[in-house]
This record gives C-alpha cells, sequence and structure tokens, in this order.
C-alpha cells in the first residue's frame, strides 16, 4: 500500500515536471524591442515581428533579433581623391534589421552585420571620393554644397546595397570627420591660405568699386545741390537787392535831403579814420558837410601859398602835402596835386 502511494506520487511529479517542460519548451514571448525567428533543424520555419506570446514546437528554437536602431563605426580609412591627395575617414552609420529571415541566413549575428557593413561603407566611400577633387572636401562657400552631396551619395549607396543582400535598412552613413594625413597637412594650408588671399583680394576689389560708385553718386548730389543753393542764394540776393532799392527809394522821395545826409554820414563812417589819407578838391561835394563859414569877426588864417606858384619861383617840383580833409574843407585850401576847379 505505501509502495503503491509512492510510486503515484513519483508518477504525478514526473507527470507535473513535463508538463512544465512541454510548456517551457512550446511557448514562448516577443519583446517589442526584437524580432523572434523560429528555426527547425537550422532552417527558419517562421518570424514574428509583433509583440506577444506565441507556441511553437519543442523541437523548435527561438533566435531573438534587436529590432531597435544601431550604429556602427567603421575603423577609419585612408582614400585617394580625384586629383590624387590622400584623406582620412572616419565614419558612421546607424542602421536596423529590416528582414529578419534574410538577416539570419546572410548574417547571422550582429558582430557579422558590423563587419559586413563597415565593408561596404569603406568601399563606397573610396568610390565616392574619388569621384570629387581635394578642394570639394576643404574649400568654403560652394564646396560645403558639394560636401553634402558627397555625404548623401555615399548613404544612397550604402542603403542601396545593404538591403537586398543583408535584409539591413541603412537610416543615415555621416562623415564624422575628414583630416589630412601627415606628409599632406602644410600643401593644403597653403593652398587654404591662397584661397582666403584670393578671397580677400576679391572682396577688397569689390567694396573699392562700391565706394568708387558710392563716391560719384555722392559727388553728383553734392554738386546738384551746391547748383541748387547758388541758384536759390542769387535768387534771394537779387530779391533782396531789389527790396532795398525800393527802401531806399521810398526812403529818397519822402526825405531827400535827410537821406543824402544819412548816407553821407555812413560814408564818412567808412573811409574817414586815423589812418586813410584823402586827396581831394576843396569843393568837393562829399565834404559839404565838412565845410562851414567862419563867425564875424573871427580872425581867418591865412591862406597856406600855392604849391604851384611856389615851385615856379623856387625851380623845383612841387611836393605832395598830405592835408586832413576837414581842415581843407574849412578853409578853402586847394589839395596838392589836383587842380583848380
Amino acid at each position: 500500500m505505501r509502495l503503491a502511494t509512492r510510486l503515484s506520487k513519483t508518477v504525478l511529479l514526473l507527470g507535473a515536471g513535463a508538463l512544465l517542460w512541454v510548456a517551457s519548451a512550446t511557448v514562448f514571448t516577443v519583446d517589442v524591442t526584437e524580432y523572434g525567428a523560429v528555426s527547425r533543424f537550422g532552417r527558419i520555419v517562421r518570424t514574428v515581428e509583433e509583440p506577444g506570446l506565441y507556441v511553437k514546437s519543442p523541437l523548435d528554437r527561438v533566435i531573438r533579433l534587436d529590432r531597435r536602431l544601431l550604429y556602427s563605426r567603421p575603423a577609419r580609412a585612408e582614400y585617394l581623391t580625384a586629383d590624387k591627395k590622400n584623406v582620412v575617414v572616419r565614419s558612421l552609420a546607424t542602421w536596423r534589421i529590416a528582414e529578419p529571415e534574410r538577416f539570419l541566413r546572410t548574417l547571422r549575428t550582429r558582430a557579422d552585420a558590423e563587419e559586413r557593413l563597415a565593408d561596404l561603407i569603406v568601399g563606397e566611400i573610396g568610390a565616392v571620393l574619388g569621384r570629387y577633387p581635394f578642394a570639394a572636401l576643404v574649400s568654403s562657400g560652394e564646396g560645403q554644397g558639394r560636401f553634402a552631396t558627397m555625404v548623401s551619395d555615399i548613404a544612397a549607396a550604402v542603403a542601396a546595397d545593404a538591403r537586398p543582400a543583408f535584409g539591413i535598412d541603412v537610416v543615415d552613413v555621416d562623415v564624422r570627420k575628414l583630416y589630412l594625413p601627415e606628409q599632406n597637412r602644410q600643401s593644403v594650408f597653403e593652398r587654404m591660405k591662397a584661397e582666403r588671399g584670393r578671397m580677400a583680394a576679391q572682396y577688397r576689389s569689390e567694396g573699392e568699386r562700391d565706394a568708387q560708385a558710392l563716391i560719384a553718386r555722392a559727388d553728383a548730389e553734392r554738386t546738384r545741390l551746391m547748383a541748387q543753393a547758388s541758384e536759390q542764394a542769387q535768387r534771394a540776393r537779387a530779391e533782396g537787392e531789389a527790396e532795398a532799392i525800393r527802401v531806399y527809394a521810398d526812403a529818397f522821395g519822402q526825405a531827400p535831403e535827410f537821406y543824402k545826409f544819412l548816407r553821407t554820414l555812413e560814408a564818412y563812417r567808412k573811409f574817414l579814420d586815423g589812418t586813410t589819407t584823402l586827396f581831394l578838391p576843396a569843393d568837393a561835394e562829399i565834404l559839404g558837410l565838412l565845410r562851414f563859414d567862419v563867425a564875424p569877426g573871427a580872425r581867418r588864417e591865412p591862406a597856406a601859398p600855392d604849391p604851384d606858384e611856389l615851385a615856379a619861383r623856387t625851380g623845383e617840383e612841387p611836393a605832395a602835402t598830405e592835408i586832413d580833409p576837414g581842415r581843407a574843407a574849412a578853409t578853402g585850401a586847394r589839395t596838392p596835386g589836383v587842380p583848380k576847379p
């Protein structure tokens, strides 16, 4: 009885163990970040791409593949440009597994995929760089556009070859670093200096040309403005002179004697000072205000001898004598050097 009980327990335990083994061997799960490939005796029988719980044969094996975006950094390599210049390039590729079954048939593991992808990237970079001169890699301006085109050509060529060959979807291939071998650096630096010097000379030439154009326009504008200003000034001066003449005429018509008196005083103020010597006849009209009659009973000073008569008696040339205009007008003396009226 006890022996039968023990045998039944053992059978139950073995059955439970067998059930657990069968369950573990036939049920599997697939995560959202992976693919599940079911293989039987080394041959892929189906591929599971959606996450969830699945059932398989106990004889089948599940191979899990990462479906996330992966990246690969191929080793640096030295390339030759179209003009036979050496450059060293470091690249970076981002990719994902697009076809798990093809990937397993051709590559099997991620390490194999990175190795084959690196070979493909190195070959395409060399092919594309061989079509471009070295100036396209180091020049600014248009060179930047050509460099972007070059990188785009590399990525397109790698993607076109990787998908049908390995089941890999190459998202992007980028040139992370591009530099020169030590033996080529000095020549490249000299070329860059020459190019920058040419650009600087071009900019200076364009600046001088623009400056000359601006100066010419400014001179033309200045000439035009000066002509307009001169014309306006002449017009204003003529109008002012006409107005002055009109005012003078009005004043002269209202009081001619007073106007003549004021103008005479203004003339005296301008030419009568301590440093001016005038030679005018005593009866000159401008000296009219300086002449006055001698009061009755006052002693009249003797008239100065006539220089011509004195010269005739002595036989000498008459000497020029400075005579104060006021005194000449007051005494009625003749101004030397001026004939008698």
